[in-house]
């Protein structure tokens, strides 16, 4: 087995048994009765619902944090290592990681007491207005993130090789894109991974380029890369993936609710509200999340072909660079050019690079 497929296996072994663990430490916090102990507490010491609701999950989000983190440690930093892909020094690893999780907990906090007091007023329609909050809130944070988020963790700057500022700049205006700033981000200080992408709803629209890009790749590359993101844009990729997943999140939370219902009462809490039970709302979630993202990802791997063509169309049927530009990204990505097709068609969000090359040029397929 070669590098690059050990590496993938791995990581692809790491999420996996994150996943399942995580939905057994739900559940066996709620047959254990250890929920019923923690919710009796919370409200032993306080009235407000509210504030027995956020001590609840304190408490769980803690253990959760504490268990898995030598998952989490191994699996960002330890293995990344192993392979030379990462630029983290230890002390950078735990500073990003609790920069991420204290936004986490702003964006997460405010969620979980709009989504109870959603529970506590709407009862088993809860779904509804769940469903349409989710929506509205995606896409504020769709027009937020680049400009709120992102820069919390890397530094953005405009493009300083004008060439290239140049091409992103003329390419955006032959599709009709209008952005508001072309970006470089110093993803370097983090890992050797290239990367580049278009990112922001409305005034936020920006193109955002890895260094790492920038400085191993040639400019004809990353033509092909632009080109490959532009196609996202041209073909609406963003509205159209954010359609499939808001009516998979209202079929989630439509299933979620009834399962729910029946679970709450089989296991004799009496009430959707009751704190000891919320984790099994987590694991259905999960569950659904799981079940339900192959299909995203058939339809993301759709997507991606399109945008692939666009590329080539846009470099007028010229595929040289593209795949020069998807083997060199293997390559600084360690990335399974050619994976069990069990595998790419449950877990991969694009299409392997052997069958990317081998759609924009069959002859080049070795």
């Amino acid at each position: 087995m070669d590098r690059a497929k050990r590496y993938n296996n791995i990581k692809l072994g790491l999420s996996l048994s994150r996943s399942f663990l995580g939905w057994i430490f739900l559940l066996l916090i709620v047959l254990t009765g250890a929920t019923r102990v923690v919710e009796g507490w919370t409200h032993s010491i306080t009235a407000s619902s509210t504030l027995a609701l956020l001590l609840f999950a304190s408490i769980f989000g803690f253990l959760n944090l504490i268990l898995f983190f030598p998952l989490t440690f191994y699996n960002g930093y330890v293995l990344e290592h192993r392979y030379e892909l990462s630029n983290y020094t230890l002390k950078s690893f735990f500073w990003e990681n609790i920069k991420a999780l204290f936004v986490g907990l702003v964006i997460g906090v405010p969620l979980l007491v709009i989504f109870y007091f959603f529970l506590q007023t709407y009862g088993n329609d809860w779904w509804i207005p769940v469903g349409i909050f989710l929506f509205f809130f995606s896409v504020i944070l769709g027009r937020l993130a680049p400009t709120l988020i992102l820069p919390l963790f890397y530094k953005f700057v405009p493009v300083e090789d004008e060439r290239v500022a140049d091409l992103v700049r003329k390419r955006c205006e032959s599709v009709g894109m209008k952005v508001e700033g072309i970006f470089q981000f110093d993803l370097s200080k983090t890992t050797k991974k290239a990367n580049a992408a278009f990112t922001g709803i409305g005034r936020s629209k920006r193109i955002i380029l890895g260094d790492n890009l920038i400085h191993n790749f040639t400019l004809e590359e990353i033509d092909a890369v632009l080109a490959h993101e532009l196609g996202h844009f041209k073909k609406k990729h963003l509205w159209k993936m954010m359609a499939v997943g808001t009516v998979s999140t209202f079929i989630g939370l439509y299933l979620v609710s009834l399962a729910y219902s029946e679970w709450v009462v089989g296991l004799g809490f009496g009430s959707l509200t009751r704190l000891a039970g919320l984790p099994l709302l987590g694991l259905l979630m999960g569950i659904y999340s799981f079940v339900t993202g192959p299909v995203q990802n058939i339809i993301s791997r759709h997507h991606e072909r399109k945008a692939d063509q666009f590329s080539r169309e846009m470099l007028e049927g010229k595929s040289e660079f593209m795949i020069s530009a998807l083997r060199k990204l293997a390559e600084q990505n360690l990335a399974d050019r050619d994976p069990n097709p069990v595998v790419e068609f449950l877990f991969h969000s694009h299409p392997s690079i052997k069958h990317r090359i081998e759609y924009l040029d069959p002859v080049t397929v070795k």
